[in-house]
């Protein structure tokens, strides 16, 4: 089987997975890394990327493409997403990538980054048969996808990203109060209108992926060194969520960048995205989230796979229970038929499819 490999270019961070394809819809990675390159840095205010944010990124993703090739990759997809689709020099940026990675680079609507994300979080969680929602909180924009059986029904990207967020509101260090009053009532009213769109989520399973919910998986378990096989799977609780957004709000960056599981470069967002994981449960009903290390890039790595070696062979569907057996005719009737304790991982200290409208 083949070597390929996937390419993501982030609002926040650009991410690399090489993996041996071993049958339609299973691989093994070589070799996975990622680089935070702020490629959103400024962009809210003129919708134009910098030059030295383009710069970080090109690097990061030539390198990455070169790694795959050493490696032996006979396919590459790459990808650019949120900032990259919205910028106004985004033309620039692809130029600048294709030279460099000599690669074409798709710039992935929302609704296109929301399917191949979903794919990543289905393949992690081995999620196939239940009725999920499945939250990607981003660099640039959050994606919601509703899915049944494998199947997204609907997905819609709203431009809440923590990037811009953090920009935007959080300009104090530590944060004061009124900031982040000002933070959670713009996200409140972003959720709002979101909840609106989707309607009733009741029932469904609560799962997240990226860079913001790993993180807070990673935190809440005091992981000095990111395990993937402990974070995937990790059951995110929103009071304890609540608890780990006001103990990092009260934090100067600088402390922030000495807790374990929190990257240096994900200090300054990090409430921010804190902030929209909290908001999104509160608004759409969730008590807990499953937080899954898989996800737009495993998803790239499938589709890949697909178009090269073929479509995973789908699972079968659950069985039917057998109905109740029946009485013996002489009998006359017929046969009747707390949330677990959070993780102690710190101290507490008391343009796609459907996108809304900025």
């Amino acid at each position: 089987m083949p070597v390929l490999a996937a390419i993501d270019v982030g609002t926040n961070t650009v991410r690399v997975l090489v993996a041996d394809a071993e049958a339609p819809g299973r691989f093994r990675p070589l070799f996975e890394d990622q680089a935070i390159t702020r490629l959103g840095e400024g962009f809210r205010a003129s919708r134009t990327l910098g030059r030295e944010p383009i710069r970080r990124t090109v690097e990061a993703a030539a390198r990455y493409a070169e790694v795959a090739r050493a490696h032996g990759a006979e396919g590459i997809f790459a990808v650019a997403t949120a900032a990259a689709r919205d910028a106004r020099n985004g033309a620039e940026l692809r130029e600048a990538l294709e030279r460099a990675a000599g690669l074409e680079f798709e710039f992935l609507s929302g609704e296109r980054e929301a399917a191949l994300m979903l794919q990543g979080v289905l393949h992690g969680l081995g999620l196939r048969h239940e009725r999920l929602l499945v939250l990607d909180v981003g660099g640039g924009s959050t994606e919601i996808v509703l899915a049944v059986g494998g199947t997204s029904e609907r997905a819609l990207s709203v431009r809440l990203g923590v990037v811009a967020l953090a920009e935007r509101y959080l300009k104090s260090n530590p944060p004061r109060s009124w900031e982040l009053v000002k933070l959670e009532g713009a996200i409140a009213e972003r959720m709002d209108e979101l909840r609106e769109r989707i309607g009733d989520v009741r029932g469904r399973l609560c799962a997240g992926t990226a860079g913001t919910v790993t993180t807070l998986a990673a935190i809440d378990m005091g992981l000095r060194e990111y395990d993937a096989r402990r974070v995937n799977g990790y059951r995110l609780y929103r009071r304890r969520l609540t608890e780990l957004y006001r103990w990092l709000a009260r934090m100067t960056l600088e402390s922030r960048r000495r807790v374990p599981g929190l990257e240096p470069g994900r200090a300054d967002v990090i409430v921010a995205g804190a902030a929209v994981v909290l908001q999104a449960m509160e608004t759409l009903g969730f008590s807990e989230l499953k937080v899954s290390d898989e996800g737009l890039r495993e998803g790239l790595l499938l589709d890949l796979m697909a178009r090269v070696v073929g479509p995973p062979v789908p699972p079968a569907a659950p069985a039917a229970p057998a109905p109740p057996e029946e009485a013996p005719a002489a009998a006359g009737v017929a046969a009747a038929t707390p949330l677990a304790s959070p993780a102690a991982g710190v101290p507490v200290g008391g343009d796609s499819g459907e996108a809304l409208p900025e």
